[in-house]
């Protein structure tokens, strides 16, 4: 546990509430207020509950404080905010409106719709008068923040500081991951003490996972829109509190409970070996746009906390209708503090921060790679040596910004997502119509760990995370699987979603009996699960792909929570071929280092035996030279050398033509001949088979992939 800091005179308190010997210090920003009042809630003899206002005496530097004896950990509270009601000033204070404290470590309860969570006049279609204030109180209809304790018996907890050249990193949502899971209790199953299940636990562990990515465990709560139609936010990306985790995700209703739940959560898989990370959404929070409700931050101080034009008007380059002003120290302290309680507080070992291009915007909405809060990040001596991942992209004006990251960052690589789809889908689907394809160059600039991208600063391969699917797209089976979108069920009459997802449903859109066509889908997820596996960079698996899991065609089922986003673990036979698969991919990428190196590729000679670290060859076994840019080549050879690591060297082999093609294998320094280590067009595994001499050729099956190993004699 972190110690608070020491007491100042002539500054304000810690933010947000704290336990004292007597009762709680309650402090809040509120900049712009001539009011603030903290509301204790407690509940009465006949079951109703009460409400104390008790006004916070002491102000300074806009942030309000006082000392409240008598109150003790489980008390709920929230604040009232009076000022100014000024909208084309971005003055929103409305004393009728109960609002979250954003240091609040727990929140129970969730959000009720109604137009009394407006501060401005509504009706019951939610829409009104902005510059109209309303009147109606909005507690009975609003959670409340809980004091809870910080103490916890962490035991031996050690963060496990895996390399990332020695990661796997497993995208998973808390929910879907055990909600069906027979393995792991009934009662747990969909909580965090479900992910930290033996039963769970032991399929990464024998995946080879080493972290886990969370998707969104801050509070959160639901759109209007989504739950005027009978739906919720599933995902998460909806921010309600930044300190509490979200309590839907616990077994026990209790707010202590579920914090400590969270953290044993913590404890239980670094006991396993395996780091956590979250996906933490500080670019935008549930508030919407100025339209919408006032929960927290927009009843507190509007200007400080969101990006606002003039007139009062939201700033929007996330498309959820607000932007949280990383420019203002408030806010950017309120984000740092968020990060630092995670690390210290709740032991997690990184984060990935969506729409991070967001969060480095200056103050003419420009990114700037060194921007105040990125600095303060960089140079933090808690958050600067943990994993940090920037999703390095925004909705905004120049919004796409990837290898544009300042180191320690590593960042979600979508030119390695598509480059990976395009060649052995798009390309592929090309090849069996009779067209061509884009070719192999930048299929290869991507295996190699996309040095174009981050050779900048001397950020090395490990600032590429590099991943096929993730939570928002098709999963890997529904990649092979559709040609379109299937997003009905989201209500958005096919809208929503992306419309580049780069798939190939093999000649029939949806499931289909057809067992050509059912073969050649289960060999495209075999080639791009291996090519992420062997690829240079960081590789980020989405839950579920080793199992083949689909979403039905569903491309974005943030709003499905239900068996289309729920991991079955009712597995078929060539589901269990395809998690050997897996299984088996990361035992090769675990043993031969060449392919997880910190360091780019050179293609310069790096031993006395005349080669080079990274050479290039044609389906005849010749180097490359002139014959990148042909799009009928589909076909490329790449001798990773592990001589100048002192590791063994990896031959990797791909074929995306439609076709079965004779490949010649390389003759190079140290690889007299092959040992055959995995192909893509075996349903499972298969042990090595004899060695084939160097400058022979094999037949490669349609569209698949091969992984060799040079030996010393055949």
């Amino acid at each position: 546990m972190c110690p608070p800091l020491p007491a100042t005179p002539d500054l304000p308190p810690e933010l947000g509430a704290r336990l004292t010997a007597d009762g709680a210090q309650f402090c809040v920003y509120a900049g712009h207020a001539r009011s603030v009042e903290v509301c204790l809630f407690d509940d009465a003899a006949d079951g109703t509950t009460t409400e104390r206002r008790i006004a916070l005496r002491h102000r300074a530097h806009g942030t309000w404080f006082d000392t409240v004896p008598g109150v003790a950990a489980g008390q709920r509270y929230a604040f009232r905010v009076d000022g100014d009601w000024d909208p084309d000033r971005s003055l929103l204070h409305n004393p009728a409106k109960l609002l979250l404290d954003p240091y609040a470590r727990a929140v129970e309860g969730g959000v009720h719709l109604d137009p009394a969570l407006y501060a401005h006049r509504v009706g019951p279609d939610l829409r009104g008068d902005l510059w109209v204030r309303d009147d109606r109180d909005s507690a009975p209809f609003m959670p409340r923040c809980v004091i809870v304790e910080d103490e916890f018996d962490w035991g031996e907890d050690e963060f496990p500081q895996h390399s990332l050249t020695e990661s796997l990193v497993y995208e998973v949502h808390v929910k879907n991951a055990t909600k069906l899971h027979p393995g792991v209790p009934e009662e747990l199953r969909g909580t965090y003490a479900g992910l930290a299940h033996p039963a769970f636990v032991d399929h990464l562990l024998g995946l080879g996972v080493t972290a886990v990515e969370l998707l969104p465990v801050h509070t959160f709560t639901h759109e209007p829109d989504l739950v005027l139609r009978g739906l919720s936010n599933h995902w998460g990306y909806n921010t309600l509190g930044f300190f509490a985790p979200h309590a839907a995700y616990a077994s026990t209703r209790d707010p202590q409970g579920a914090l400590d739940e969270f953290k044993t959560m913590v404890k239980d898989l670094h006991a396993a070996g395996i780091e956590v990370l979250l996906d933490v959404v500080y670019n935008h929070t549930a508030e919407n746009s100025r339209e919408g409700m006032t929960l927290s931050w927009r009843g507190l101080d509007q200007r400080a906390y969101y990006r606002v034009d003039g007139r009062g008007r939201d700033i929007d380059v996330t498309g959820c209708g607000n932007t949280l002003d990383l420019t203002h120290p408030v806010v950017a302290r309120l984000v740092l503090d968020s990060l630092r309680y995670w690390v210290q507080e709740c032991h997690v070992d990184g984060f990935r921060f969506d729409l991070a291009v967001a969060l480095g915007r200056g103050k003419d909405d420009g990114y700037d790679r060194d921007h105040p809060f990125l600095v303060a990040l960089r140079t933090d001596p808690v958050l600067s040596r943990t994993k940090l991942v920037a999703e390095p992209w925004d909705l905004g004006l120049h919004g796409w910004r990837t290898g544009q990251f300042p180191p320690p960052f590593s960042e979600w690589n979508d030119r390695y997502r598509d480059a990976t789809r395009t060649f052995w889908l798009r390309d592929l689907a090309a090849s069996a119509s009779g067209g061509v394809g884009h070719g192999v160059r930048e299929l290869a600039t991507r295996l190699a760990g996309s040095q174009d991208l981050f050779d900048r600063h001397d950020r090395g391969t490990i600032a590429s995370v590099n991943f096929v699917t993730a939570h928002d797209g098709f999963t890997l089976a529904d990649l092979t699987t559709y040609d379109t979108k299937h997003n009905g069920a989201n209500g958005h009459s096919g809208t929503d979603g992306s419309n580049d997802n780069r798939s190939w449903n093999h000649g029939v859109e949806g499931r289909t009996d057809d067992p050509d066509i059912a073969d050649a889908r289960r060999r495209s997820m075999r080639n791009l699960l291996g090519t992420l596996l062997l690829s240079t960079g960081v590789p980020m698996l989405n839950a579920g792909d080793e199992l083949g899991r689909s979403q039905r065609g569903n491309n974005n089922p943030y709003s499905q929570d239900n068996e289309i986003s729920w991991m079955s673990w009712d597995l078929a036979a060539w589901q269990e071929d395809l998690l050997e698969t897996s299984r088996h991919l990361v035992r090769l990428r675990r043993d031969h280092p060449v392919l997880r190196q910190r360091t780019f590729f050179s293609g310069r000679q790096v031993h006395a035996d005349g080669s080079t670290d990274l050479a290039w060859f044609g389906a005849d076994g010749q180097p490359m030279g002139e014959r990148w840019d042909g799009p009928a080549v589909a076909v490329l050879q790449g001798l990773y050398n592990g001589a100048a690591i002192s590791e063994r060297s990896v031959l990797l082999v791909v074929n995306g033509s439609a076709g079965a093609v004779d490949v010649t294998l390389p003759t190079a320094p140290g690889a007299a001949a092959y040992e055959k280590l995995w192909d893509s067009a075996d349903e499972r595994p298969t042990p090595p088979g004899p060695p084939v001499a160097a400058g022979d050729f094999v037949t490669m099956r349609a569209a698949s992939m091969h992984v060799w190993r040079p030996v010393e004699r055949a």
